[in-house]
């Protein structure tokens, strides 16, 4: 087996993450490998001192195994992607496309694993900086989306855009996605963005609820960079990273995303085919007719 060193994130609560927890540990121990677990998955197991945080677990391990849904996957990925962590997902939540690997397939997963026949899917992630009056006050990485919407009373929002410093328009809406490939199936989809295969090297802008049904999503390329100002006062205005890390903006503040240096790798089984899990996931009917 090319992984020595096997980390655990799990969502505590998920149904059967102790019983998979169990099994998988059995297994990676049986095969001479040691294995670490953040603070949830030691505390699930009862053994707490065990547990690492998991913006320190990348430093001991060389495979990220998350026990979830999607939204365990993104959390886990801002921990491991500076350091090139591969991650495997296996589908503990409901709709799961980035965990899509089931509980079915785990004696599947293993032999792949021993085997080395599995298959790296290399996702982009973008680099999202909140500037406010010309200084630098945080900066994010994100797999999926960064959204700047605002609160449930606020009024509608403007939004200047620009791509390479070449004005797109003011969005006059409820707020703006900037989306990856990977995140087209998330947040953008339902705001009407299209779906992209997930290596494809692009970003998507996708409106959120418009003034003018004439803003439509636009595909740009993820050489591209993306600024983003705020020009409403007086309003709650959020920017949400990946749908887990809110920044509450101000009046001119510039939001710019470009492509980040670093990227995710997902481990997929060989079979894998995005297509299929977009028909069985969407429920896009039968594969095919007789």
């Amino acid at each position: 087996m090319k992984f020595k060193k096997i980390g655990f994130i799990t969502k505590p609560h998920a149904k059967n993450a102790l019983k998979i927890l169990n099994f998988l540990t059995d297994v990676f121990v049986k095969k001479k490998c040691s294995v670490y677990y953040d603070t949830e998955a030691a505390s699930l197991l009862n053994c707490p001192s065990k547990g690492i945080p998991r913006d320190k677990i990348s430093t001991f391990i060389d495979l990220l195994i998350v026990l979830g849904g999607d939204g365990t996957l993104l959390s886990a990925a801002r921990y491991v992607q500076h350091n090139c962590i591969p991650i495997l997902g296996i589908n503990l939540g409901s709709l799961g496309f980035l965990t899509d690997i089931t509980i079915a397939e785990l004696e599947k997963v293993i032999d792949c694993l021993d085997s080395e026949s599995f298959v790296i899917s290399s996702r982009l992630t973008l680099k999202t900086t909140v500037s406010r009056n010309n200084k630098i006050i945080d900066n994010f990485t994100v797999l999926n989306d960064a959204v700047i919407n605002k609160s449930a009373l606020a009024r509608i929002i403007n939004l200047q855009v620009t791509v390479n410093k070449l004005s797109l328009g003011t969005f006059k809406a409820d707020g703006i996605i900037v989306s990856t490939p990977t995140g087209s199936t998330a947040y953008s989809l339902a705001a009407g963005g299209p779906i992209l295969y997930p290596t494809i090297n692009a970003m998507i802008i996708s409106p959120i609820c418009p003034h003018m049904l004439s803003n439509r999503p636009i595909v740009i390329s993820d050489n591209d960079i993306i600024e983003i100002t705020l020009f409403t006062d007086e309003e709650d205005v959020v920017l949400t990273l990946d749908g887990q890390v809110g920044i509450p903006l101000k009046y001119k503040d510039v939001i710019k995303i470009e492509k980040s240096d670093s990227r995710v790798d997902l481990i997929e089984l060989p079979n894998s085919n995005f297509f299929n899990i977009l028909k069985k996931k969407l429920n896009w009917g039968p594969q095919k007719y007789d």
